[in-house]
């Protein structure tokens, strides 16, 4: 057996990135502080707990979650197996049940011979090879030594505005401009009539918002600057049109005039395929969100990639902190998967874990590092959370989005899908045939597999 190595957290990224370096012969230390201490939101002391939801979305290939699953598995994901092991019917989802999900994960964990599970709450990052996984309520104790190793880069958000795809928005009703002018066509602008903006403000005020915790409504109190824009909007009728929705220095060039409201939208990516609906952080749930936004003349046929949420979670400035393998570019030593490297979702999470592991694997080997293409669901997720240009960065899950535009165009959503699948399936096993990985992904999916 070769040397030791260190993961921290025994969430879903943790899990994934421990059971790679075990499977490839290292031996591995897995810190993880339940049972002896527990987060606000988790509640169970297996491994792999699914605190918000059990559903792991779609499971067809030619959607963005099916494809990210694909994905992980021909990188021999130990999660999408169990989870499938452990699936409750759902439609086209694939959702588990969840205790049986963390049991089954947390016993091949604990079982494998390379794991040794520790159960301790960390105050500092162990020397040696280390993955971090503690998620987006990483506990004060290790959270304190996370932001003084990263130069307290350390972000924490409470609210985040929704995402929409470019080739969504209607450009009927948009236009490219910055207010008096000013610094070229930064926004694509949503103007709004009289009549359409009163009727989206009584939309607004009235619509359905989610839950929060209660630790979460107590952080919520304190943060002004991180209003929701439904709570802005009930102090009066014209409180957003003076605050986020303002049309002052814009000029329609549909009409000739200035817009009686004015939503902006800014590039999310420099490619454009994504763009973010400025200053509409919201608690809103996500169908109504979908019902209200849409409501905007430029958003009436919008995709959205990313709903606005709220909630606690602290997250590393990965674009200026992380390389493409997730380790830090100062201390490389140190590497960082799941949410706090700035994707969201569960499944993100565990792939980023499995890259994480996958990329210390063949540093410890003296082999370059694992860069799946961009024309890949993992690779472009990769790409946007650690590219040195991005700025403003907000948590990502997986979407076609992020995926570069095809050559052909799809009048028909489903076979385009279908390329961008095709497209990336083919670009991922390219990329493992060129870093000579075939034979091993595809004998770790088998010993996942098996049960």
């Amino acid at each position: 057996m070769s040397c030791c190595v260190t993961v921290i957290g025994a969430g879903m990224a943790g899990c994934e990135a421990a059971w790679v370096l075990a499977n490839s012969g290292y031996a591995v230390t897995l810190y993880e502080m339940k049972p002896q201490k527990y987060s606000p939101a988790h509640h169970s002391p297996d491994f792999a707990e699914l605190v918000c939801s059990n559903s792991l979305k779609a499971a067809r290939v030619d959607s963005a979650a099916g494809l990210l699953k694909e994905e992980m598995t021909r990188l021999g994901s130990l999660l999408v197996p169990c989870a499938k092991q452990c699936a409750v019917d759902a439609g086209g989802a694939l959702a588990v049940d969840r205790d049986a999900f963390s049991a089954m994960v947390t016993e091949r964990i604990c079982s494998h011979e390379n794991i040794t599970v520790v159960h301790e709450e960390l105050d500092r990052i162990p020397e040696g090879e280390v993955i971090v996984a503690t998620g987006p309520l990483t506990s004060e104790a290790l959270h304190e030594p996370i932001a003084e190793l990263t130069g307290a880069s350390l972000y924490f958000y409470d609210a985040a505005a929704p995402i929409v795809t470019g080739e969504s928005i209607s450009m009927d009703h948009a236009f490219f401009a910055s207010r008096y002018g000013k610094g070229g066509e930064d926004y694509l602008n949503c103007p709004m009539e009289k009549d359409e903006y009163l009727a989206f403000h009584d939309a607004l005020i009235h619509a359905e918002t989610a839950p929060l915790h209660s630790f979460e409504k107590e952080q919520l109190r304190v943060y002004e600057g991180c209003m929701p824009v439904e709570v802005l909007a009930k102090r009066g009728e014209d409180a957003i049109r003076y605050g986020m929705l303002k049309p002052v220095g814009l000029t329609d060039p549909h009409t000739g005039r200035r817009p009686y409201a004015v939503l902006q939208l800014r590039r999310e990516n420099r490619e454009g395929t994504l763009w973010n609906l400025v200053g509409f952080q919201t608690n809103l749930k996500f169908g109504e969100q979908k019902r209200v936004f849409s409501m905007i003349p430029a958003l009436k046929n919008a995709e959205f990639v990313r709903y606005g949420v709220m909630h606690r979670n602290s997250f590393l400035n990965s674009p200026k902190l992380l390389d493409a393998g997730f380790a830090l570019r100062q201390q490389p030593r140190i590497r960082f998967a799941g949410q706090m490297t700035g994707v969201e979702g569960y499944m993100e999470s565990a792939g980023s874990g499995l890259l994480a592991a996958w990329n210390l694997v063949r540093k410890l080997r003296g082999q370059s590092p694992l860069v799946l293409p961009r024309e890949t669901m993992l690779g472009s997720l990769v790409a946007y959370i650690t590219d040195p240009e991005q700025e403003n960065l907000q948590p990502m899950g997986a979407n076609m989005g992020l995926l570069p535009m095809l050559s052909e165009r799809y009048r028909d959503k489903q076979k385009k899908y279908q390329a961008y699948a095709d497209r990336a399936l083919a670009a991922f096993e390219a990329a493992l045939t060129e870093a000579d990985m075939q034979e091993e992904t595809e004998k770790l999916a088998q010993i996942s597999a098996a049960f």
